[in-house]
Parts: structure tokens; C-alpha cells; sequence
């Protein structure tokens, strides 16, 4: 025996090379161990080959799954008597010993443990299992792929078991996906089969349209100019002395001598170009002239309307003003003293000694003093 000659030849190696073992144990394992199948191991153990099995490796493996069946060589399925297929699991007295078909239906034996039933009117099926129901006298009546359900035929109706996207009794009806508006920024929602889709518009993107494009990706504005990214559109904040979309127009500087007594207007302002010549059309030679710029020299003065506002505020100020100054002169005229702590009405007031000295007169000079109070010299003050 080729293998078990091996293993007699790789013990003698072991046991002159001093490996633990004993011989005798290892003769004893060779009297009954299955030297076809396996070896002998050190500790006297027999130890099987693949596809054997046992305690001293006398029993061939089956196939995996085989039911009632043998092996005479590993991995075999040899079925016993009254059993075929491949895995020895189908009976061949099936249709005597326990008829699988259902409602009355007739078992035929087709040999290799195969079968086949005859059913009786109203019935179908493998075994006769299902009746010729609503499902199957309407003819498939579910659309767009639902199942048709009636309990195997034996349910008064039918009932249709859609697919996701689709409802109604026959599943005709496609659910609106774009119902709840699922798209922001005004775009366009296109219903699908239990899904939408977006048509953003410039300047967005995203399953939902949310999200802003950045316009100042690409860094469109020259100079060192901050860019401020709006939907679709960008702003060039430009340092001074520049202009234009992207700040590529240069502003000139204005000559004090040239532009004393100009007014600051829309058409004192001049733009020359960054780099080049200045394009102009045919028969003309008039400079482009940005219209921030032009509004931005604008700003940077008064203009009309806002002179004209300050004007007028101005007048009725002065006029406020001069009308209680002139009504304060007529109430002292005829008499009339505001309360304070050195004047009171006349007819009730005697000013003591002590007081005297805050006396101060608001007449015009030359008209002459009631004779209640007489006058003191160094004590009145003509105004």
C-alpha cells in the first residue's frame, strides 16, 4: 500500500531523528487502522485522509445533502431502495403511499421519482393547489407589473398588490412624486416612477436645486478685487482708480488745475481702458463710460435734490427762530414777566432788601420806572 508505506517510512525517520514515540504503539495502530485511508500518528492514533471517516477511517464520506443514500468512494450518493434523484430524496412510491396531489386531482408516476397530477375542471397547479378564480377569469387585470391576489383562487375578488410608485384598484394610477414640490428656486419638477427629478435653473444645482453656484469660482475679477457671488451673477468690489465688471477699466486721476470751478457730473467722468488702445466704433471717438462708475461719481457729491432739501430745511429753521425771538420782545412789552427767580407779577411782589441787588431792568432805556420799585443807583442795568 503506497500511502501506508509512506507513513511506516516517515515514522522510522521520526524515531531516528529522537522524536517522543513508541514503536509498539505505533505497530498496534497499524494492526487496525485503515492504512488505505489514512496513517498512524506518533501517539498511536490513526489519523484519515480526506474524504474518509471513522474511528479507524473505514467510512467513505457522502455527499453533502444526501438523504437515503450510501457511498462506496468519497463524495458518493447511492440511494437506497425506493429512493431516487440526486440527493436520494424523492420517493418512488409517492403516488401510493401519499398522494401530494390536492382537490381531487389524479397522481401519475413519471419513473425517477418524478410525478405529475391531473386535475379536475376549475383546478390547476403543480398538485392541483389552486382554482381558476377571480385572478384568472379577469384575465391579469392588475397593470404595471402588480400581482394579482384572490387566496389561490378560492377568494370571492380579486385584489391587486402594487408596485411602489403606482396605486388604484388595477394600479393605473402613478403617484405624483412632484405633489409635495419637492425643487427649490423655481425649478422644474418631472415626475418619474416612484422618483423625480430637478431641472434647476442658472445658477443652482443639486438633487433639490439648493445649492447656490459660485460664480466667483473661476476668480473672474482683476486688480485684487474682492468678489461677491450673487444667483447667476457676481460683483467686483474694485480697489480706488479702478472700474468695470471685473475692475479691468483703469479711472483717470482728475487735474486740480483743469477742474476747478467744473461741477462734478455725469459727464465729468472719464474712463481709460486698463491695457491697449481705446476700441471705438466707426466715425466716433468718444471713451465707454461705465454706468457704476458714472453713478458712483454721483454719490460721492450732493446732488440737486439733496441741495435743494437743505435749502429749505435751512429757511424754515432761520424763520422758527426769528418768530419766538420777536414774540419773547412783544410779551415783555406789554408787561409780561416769565416766571424766574428774580422776576414776579407785579401787583404781588415787594422785593426785600436782599434781593434787590438781582434786579435787572429789561426796558428800553429812557421810558420811565414804575413808582412801585424805585430805583437804586448801581442796582439797574438798562438793557
Amino acid at each position: 500500500m503506497p500511502r501506508g508505506c509512506r507513513c511506516l517510512r516517515l515514522m522510522c525517520l521520526l524515531c531516528i531523528l529522537g522524536t517522543p514515540g513508541q514503536p509498539a504503539r505505533a505497530d498496534d495502530c497499524s494492526t487496525h487502522c485503515d492504512l488505505a485511508h489514512g496513517c498512524c500518528m506518533p501517539d498511536g492514533s490513526c489519523r484519515c485522509d480526506p474524504g474518509w471517516e471513522g474511528l479507524h477511517c473505514e467510512r467513505c464520506v457522502r455527499m453533502p445533502g444526501c438523504q437515503h443514500g450510501t457511498c462506496h468512494q468519497p463524495w458518493q450518493c447511492i440511494c437506497h431502495s425506493g429512493w431516487a434523484g440526486k440527493f436520494c430524496d424523492k420517493d418512488e412510491h409517492i403516488c401510493t403511499s401519499q398522494s401530494p396531489c390536492q382537490n381531487g386531482g389524479q397522481c401519475v408516476y413519471d419513473g425517477g421519482g418524478e410525478y405529475h397530477c391531473v386535475c379536475p375542471p376549475g383546478f390547476h397547479g403543480r398538485e392541483c393547489e389552486r382554482k381558476a378564480g377571480p385572478c384568472e377569469q379577469a384575465g391579469s387585470p392588475c397593470r404595471n407589473g402588480g400581482q394579482c391576489q384572490d387566496d389561490q383562487g378560492f377568494a370571492p375578488n380579486f385584489t391587486c398588490r402594487c408596485l411602489a410608485g403606482f396605486v388604484g384598484a388595477h394600479c393605473e394610477v402613478n403617484v405624483d412624486d412632484c405633489l409635495m414640490r419637492p425643487c427649490a428656486n423655481g425649478a422644474t419638477c418631472v415626475d418619474g416612477i416612484n422618483r423625480f427629478s430637478c431641472l434647476c435653473p442658472e445658477g443652482f444645482a443639486g438633487r433639490f436645486c439648493t445649492i447656490n453656484l459660485d460664480d466667483c469660482a473661476s476668480h473672474p475679477c482683476q486688480r485684487g478685487a474682492r468678489c461677491r457671488d450673487r444667483v447667476h451673477d457676481f460683483d467686483c468690489l474694485c480697489p480706488s482708480g479702478y472700474g468695470g465688471k471685473t475692475c479691468e477699466l483703469v479711472l483717470p486721476v482728475p487735474d486740480p488745475a483743469t477742474t476747478v470751478g467744473t461741477p462734478i457730473g455725469p459727464t465729468s467722468a472719464a474712463v481709460v481702458p486698463a491695457t491697449g488702445p481705446v476700441p471705438h466704433s466707426a466715425g466716433t471717438g468718444l471713451l465707454r463710460i461705465s454706468v457704476k462708475e458714472v453713478v458712483r461719481r454721483q454719490e460721492a457729491g450732493l446732488g440737486e435734490s439733496s441741495l435743494v432739501a437743505l435749502v429749505v430745511f435751512g429757511a424754515l429753521t432761520a424763520a422758527l427762530v426769528l418768530a419766538t425771538v420777536l414774540l419773547t420782545l412783544r410779551a415783555w412789552r406789554r408787561g409780561i414777566c416769565p416766571p424766574g427767580p428774580c422776576c414776579y407779577p407785579l401787583p404781588h411782589y415787594t422785593p426785600a432788601r436782599q434781593d434787590q441787588e438781582c434786579q435787572v431792568s429789561m426796558l428800553p432805556a429812557g421810558l420811565p420806572l414804575s413808582p412801585d420799585l424805585p430805583p437804586e443807583p448801581g442796582k439797574t442795568t438798562a438793557l
